[in-house]
C-alpha cells in the first residue's frame, strides 16, 4: 500500500486513514459533514496526489493525443484544460481525464489513482504516433484547494493573478517564481461543484505547500477534507467517479457524456462503435434520484417501478448535506417512463422500497458563481 508525501501531516492531524485506488488515504479530520459544510461555506484543504499524471511529449504529442480521447484539443490554447474520456474499441470507457495544453509540443493528462498503470500502459500500447511518453505520478503532489473563500486564500500566496484564472484555465509560473519551487501547475477546474484550485508540486515540497495554504487562513475557516468529503461533494456537483458510475462495460451517451464526445473530429480510439451506438440510441442511460423518504441509498441498490418492477441500479449514492436527503446516481433503462426528471421510482434498501424521483444534475449549484 502507497502513501503520499503527505502521509505523516494526515496522522498528525489525526486523520482517519483509509485504504483507497492502492494507497492510505485520509477519509475524514473532523467529519465528513463538518468538511463537507467547509467547503461549501468557506474552503477545505484536500491532498489528492494518488491521482496520475503522465505527460505527453514531442512533435507528435497532439496528434496522439487527439487519437486517445474523445474530445477535442485542437480548439484550446497553451493554459487551457478540457475534461474528456479515454474508450477501448467498443466505445467502453478505459478512464475519464483531464487534458492540459502546457505548450505547443506538452500536454499532461491527469488519470484516476486506480488506472494509472493501466492507463500507461493503454496509451504505451496505442502510441502509434510515436509521442514521447512519460508516468511522472510518483514525482507529483496534487492539492485541491475548494470553496469559495478559496481563490482569496490563493492570493496571500500567488498574487492577485489568481483571482483573474478562469474555469478550465492553469498557470505555469516560472521556476522560482512561485514559494522557490522548480515546477508547479496551478489550475481551475474542480471536482466539487464549488470554486477551487489545484496545486500540482514536486512531491518534496508537497508538505511546505500544505502547510503555507493552512497558515494563510487566518480566520480559521480553511478545514482539511478527506476521501468522504469530497464524494459526497462530487455526487452534489453531478460528478461522476470512475469505477462506481463509468467503466470499460459503460460508454459516454449511457453516461451523459455525449458532451465531450466530439464524433466529427480526426479518427479516435473507439469513434466508430461510438458513432452506432449515438445512431440507435444508449440502451440504459443515468439519471439522478433525490429520495423522498429517509434512506441512505447505496452502491447496487436495485431501483424499482410501481408497475414495471426492477428497472435500474444504484452506482453511487449518499446522504446531501446541502440537501437533507438521500441522492443516488443511477443507470435505468433508457425510457422516458423512467429518465424523465419527477418520475416516481423507488429503490429497494435492504426489505423496504422507499419513495424517490428522477432529479436532473447537478443535485446542487452554487448561487454565487462571478466567474
Amino acid at each position: 500500500m502507497q502513501t503520499t508525501p503527505l502521509h505523516e501531516t494526515h496522522l498528525a492531524l489525526g486523520a482517519r486513514m483509509v485504504d483507497f485506488a492502492g494507497y492510505r488515504m485520509p477519509i475524514q479530520y473532523t467529519g465528513i459533514l463538518q468538511e463537507h459544510m467547509a467547503v461549501r461555506q468557506s474552503a477545505g484543504l484536500f491532498d489528492v496526489s494518488h491521482m496520475g499524471e503522465i505527460f505527453a511529449m514531442g512533435p507528435n504529442a497532439e496528434a496522439f493525443v487527439q487519437y486517445l480521447i474523445t474530445n477535442d484539443i485542437s480548439r484550446i490554447d497553451i493554459g487551457q484544460a478540457v475534461y474528456t474520456l479515454m474508450c477501448n474499441e467498443t466505445g467502453g470507457i478505459i478512464d475519464d481525464l483531464l487534458v492540459y495544453k502546457v505548450n505547443a509540443d506538452a500536454f499532461m493528462l491527469v488519470v484516476n489513482a486506480a488506472n494509472t498503470v493501466k492507463d500507461f500502459d493503454w496509451m504505451q500500447a496505442n502510441n502509434v504516433m510515436g509521442a514521447d511518453l512519460y508516468d511522472v505520478s510518483d514525482q507529483m503532489a496534487l492539492l485541491a484547494l475548494q470553496g469559495p473563500n478559496s481563490l482569496d486564500l490563493a492570493s496571500k500566496l500567488i498574487g492577485d493573478r489568481i483571482l483573474q484564472l478562469q474555469n478550465y484555465r492553469f498557470l505555469k509560473p516560472s521556476p522560482g517564481d512561485f514559494m522557490g519551487f522548480n515546477k508547479v501547475i496551478i489550475s481551475r477546474t474542480g471536482y466539487t461543484g464549488d470554486i477551487g484550485l489545484e496545486f500540482y508540486v514536486e512531491s518534496e515540497n508537497a508538505s511546505t505547500l500544505w502547510d503555507a495554504i493552512m497558515e494563510a487562513d487566518r480566520d480559521s475557516k480553511l478545514y482539511p477534507a478527506g476521501l468522504g468529503a469530497r464524494d459526497t461533494l462530487r455526487m452534489e456537483a453531478g460528478f461522476c467517479l470512475y469505477g462506481n458510475d463509468l467503466s470499460e462495460t459503460v460508454n459516454p451517451f449511457e453516461a451523459g457524456l455525449g458532451w465531450v464526445t466530439k464524433l466529427g473530429k480526426e479518427k479516435f480510439i473507439g469513434q466508430q462503435a461510438l458513432k452506432e451506438i449515438k445512431t440507435r440510441g444508449p440502451r440504459r442511460k443515468l439519471i439522478g434520484l433525490r429520495m423522498n423518504e429517509r434512506g441512505i441509498p447505496r452502491t447496487g441498490y436495485p431501483v424499482v417501478h410501481a408497475s414495471d418492477g426492477r428497472v435500474g441500479q444504484v452506482t453511487s449514492g449518499s446522504q446531501s448535506p446541502m440537501l437533507d436527503c438521500g441522492i443516488a446516481f443511477a443507470y435505468v433503462e433508457n425510457d422516458p417512463a423512467y429518465t424523465t426528471p419527477g418520475t416516481a421510482l423507488g429503490v429497494r434498501i435492504r426489505s423496504r422500497t422507499l419513495s424517490a424521483s428522477v432529479h436532473p444534475f447537478p443535485f446542487y449549484r452554487r448561487i454565487r458563481d462571478k466567474t
